[in-house]
Formats: C-alpha cells, structure tokens, sequence
C-alpha cells in the first residue's frame, strides 16, 4: 500500500478520540430512560430475516488487555445456569414475534463462547431451534479460545452449521503473552488452526494487537511471519485501548513497558504495508482479507455491511442480541441488556425484558447513519443517491453543505477526492474512516462520551 509521504504529518494532525462506529447513533447515546416497550414493538416489525449474537461471557481467567463483558470463573455449572435464563428470553422473543423468526446469521461472542461443554453447546441450539427457523442459515460464526479448544466442541459446531471461525492470537512473543496474561504457545494456534481446516471451516479469522507491553516494530513483524505460516483468510488487527476507567485491571499492563504513541504509529504503518505485500486487501480501520474473500468481494460490489460484530456480507435488518450486554438493531432502534449475571437472572426470572437502555432513531439518524455506514463500508459517499432513496432530500443537501469545508480540507490533505456527486476515500484515507465519519456525527460534542483514538 502506496502512504502519501507525509503520512506522519497526517496522523499527527487527525489522530483524535471518535467512535468505531459499529452504529450509528453511538452506544454512548443510549439512554436508560427511553420507554423499553417503544424498543420492544419494533422487534420483528419488518417480518424479514434477522441475525442472532449470543453473549457467552464466561473465562476461566483475565487477559490484562481486555475490555470485553466477561465473567471470570472456573465453574461449568454456572453456564448452566445462564443457559436457562436464555431460554427464558428466546421465550420472551418468541412471544413478542408470535412465531418462528427466519435466521440467516449466528454469530457467538463473548467471553469464551467454548467455555461451553459439548452438552451445553447442544442445549443451545436445541434452545435456538425451539424458536428459530435455521434452516435457510447462511453463516454460523463463533469466536474461539485456542487454549481452551478441544476437537469434540468444534465437532458439535460443525455438525450445527458452524461456516466461519475467528480465534485471538494477539501477539506470539513469550514476553508479550506474560505481561497480558494470555500464555498460548504458538504449537497451539497451529493445531486449532488445521483442526478447522480438517474439518472443512474455509473462513478463518485471527485477532491480533498492536500497542501491547515489549511490542515494537521489529517484535511484531516476527508476529506477523508466524501469522502467515497460519495462512487465515482474514486478520483483525486492532488498536489496544487503554481503559483502565472502564477496566481497572488493565492498570496491570502499566507495570510493563508500553510502546510509544509514535512507535505504535510505526507499528501500524509496518502492520499494513506488511499484510497488503502479503496479498491481503486493506477492508477498512482494522480488517484484512484475501482478495476472493466475501468481504473483499462485497466491498467492490458496495454491499458491505457493518454492525457490532465488525464487517459483514449480510444485510438483515435485524441483529437481535441474547444474553448480557449484548445489542439489538432494528431498522429504527437499538436497545442493549443489563451487563451484570444478577441484573440479567432477576430481569429474566421476573418475566420482564432484560434491557437496559437504548435509543429510537429520529430521521436525522437515519440519514446520518447512512452516511457513515457508506464511508465505513463502501469507502464513498454519494449525496445524490442518497436524496433519491429519501423523501428529504433537502437534508442531505443540508449536510453536504456543512461538510463542504471540511471534506475540501480532507481532500487537500489526500484523504478523499471530491466529485460533483460526493467524494471517494483514498487508499491514504482509508487510515482516517473514522475521521471522515465524523463529519457526519450530529452527537459527537455534547456529551461527555469517551472513545479511543482514531488511528
């Protein structure tokens, strides 16, 4: 991948906190005051095809870097448990829809979703088809722990549909792995990853961090030669945030060396030319696939999609999220569960909807969120399609208005190049999605939110 020259200029000029935009509005915007039963009509409202994510938080111990909703234990018994407050809500689900829902996507998340035995992973899906149509499921996803991995839970994924895997990695240095807690030798991604080969899994994902205690350049480039012998088909490479506010054991990570702001900026630069020189394709912010990959192929056609799970082929109008801290979409809501086990079993166990918080989306939202999922997607934005596929289209002119000086500046600095019908995002550019997002964030400002950095 060809860097303007003075890229470091430009990361020094727009490297500020913005969202990620897994949606739009932004998780920080939900609200806990908004009517749950105005979130819970819109459930099902369009009759069409949804996806489902499904929480599993469980982990037998912390990994200092993270910042998911986990539950630290060793007991098995309490996914039990947690199994049957599931099946309580795909009750109240089914309830709500008043008859089987049409699945084209289950993704499992977590946590450690095989922290589950083999008998619990078959609770599971016996609880997902009691309400669920599967039988048209195009993709069944799951991310996976290596070290906690055997070949009879993949086995009971596979026999369920299972298409497409992801498994972190982070880093392959001993160091690294002491300083975050995450000890997984190399000998091990090696076998998880021919066990999925074996067993016809032809859509591999591996998460990798950059920023972490020791890491340099140089250590990483080693990470990224062990990586490739891996060959997987895709790579999340992110950014590791530091958010001790949020997870105060990350403050662990602050007894190890950490790489300097510039030093992961050098990272970054050495992540990207050494994955496209390899034959992957930069999808956007922090994805890589082959160029015959779904990703690679929907970029080019525009029919990329984006929501919290990352980047997606499918385009349901739907996600409905199960289990703790999980987040729901519908085409004018998001709403998110309660993040705690105690909270999640006395919501369930009194028959009421565990959620938390969300927001209804007016049609200024809408509009927006249209916007940035193009730029985040698609890496353009054409105003002029876009006031066809609406009834205002003076809003969207009113937009581009506003953005006209600040996309004439981006353009200037190699970011974008402008057209009469809107602009395209440049290879440079695709560094800065979320800063070209943001130009289109009505929220972002008056509220105290806080993100990570954009690069």
């Amino acid at each position: 991948m060809r860097f303007n020259p003075h890229i470091k200029d430009l990361i020094g000029k727009y490297n500020k906190p913005g969202p990620r935009y897994t949606s739009y509005p932004t998780a920080p915007q939900f609200s806990n005051t908004v009517n749950s039963r105005d979130l819970i009509s819109h459930i099902g409202s369009t009759g069409s095809p949804v996806s489902l994510y499904l929480h599993i938080p469980f982990c037998q111990s912390n990994c200092w870097f993270c910042g998911c909703n986990t539950i630290i234990t060793t007991r098995r018994k309490q996914a039990d448990a947690y199994l049957d407050l599931l099946r309580k809500e795909v009750d109240l689900l089914a309830g709500q829809v008043g008859g089987r829902v049409d699945v084209r996507q289950i993704h499992f998340g977590g946590g450690t979703p095989n922290f589950l035995s083999v008998a619990q992973f078959q609770t599971l899906f016996s609880t997902l088809r009691s309400s669920f149509d599967l039988s048209k499921l195009h993709e069944l996803s799951v991310e996976l722990a290596p070290s906690d991995l055997s070949e009879e839970q993949l086995d009971v994924l596979v026999d369920n549909g299972l298409t497409r895997a992801s498994f972190g990695i982070q880093d392959v240095q001993d160091e690294v792995q002491k300083a975050i807690n995450r000890i997984q030798p190399h000998e091990i991604n090696q076998q998880v990853m021919q066990w999925l080969r074996d067993r016809g899994i032809k859509s591999i994902n591996v998460d990798l961090i950059y920023g972490l205690p020791y890491q340099n350049p140089d250590s990483y480039e080693e990470t990224l030669d062990k990586i490739m012998e891996l060959d997987p088909d895709r790579l999340a490479v992110f950014n590791y945030a530091h958010v001790p506010h949020l997870k105060p054991y990350q403050k662990k990570l602050e007894n190890h060396p950490m790489p300097s702001p510039e030093t992961r900026v050098d990272m970054l630069l050495g992540i990207i030319d050494y994955l496209t020189q390899s034959g992957y394709q930069f999808i956007g912010i922090d994805h890589f696939a082959k160029p015959d990959d779904e990703l690679c192929l929907a970029q080019k056609e525009s029919r990329l999609h984006r929501n919290f799970q990352g980047y997606t082929v499918q385009d349901e109008d739907e996600v409905i999220g199960l289990g703790i801290s999980s987040i729901s979409e519908t085409p004018r809501s998001y709403r998110q569960n309660v993040k705690t086990f105690a909270d999640y079993e006395a919501k369930i166990s009194s028959e009421s909807w565990p959620i938390e918080r969300g927001i209804v989306l007016t049609d200024d939202d809408l509009i927006r969120r249209k916007m940035i999922r193009s730029v985040m997607c698609n890496m353009k934005l054409d105003f002029e399609g876009l006031a066809k596929q609406i009834d205002d289209a003076g809003e969207i002119e009113q937009i581009h208005s506003n953005a006209i000086p600040t996309l004439r500046e981006m353009e200037k600095d190699g970011l974008i190049r402008n057209h009469s019908w809107g602009f395209e995002v440049t290879e440079t550019g695709r560094l800065f999605l979320r800063n070209i997002s943001m130009i289109f964030d009505a929220y972002l400002g008056k509220s105290d939110a806080k993100y990570s950095r954009t690069v």
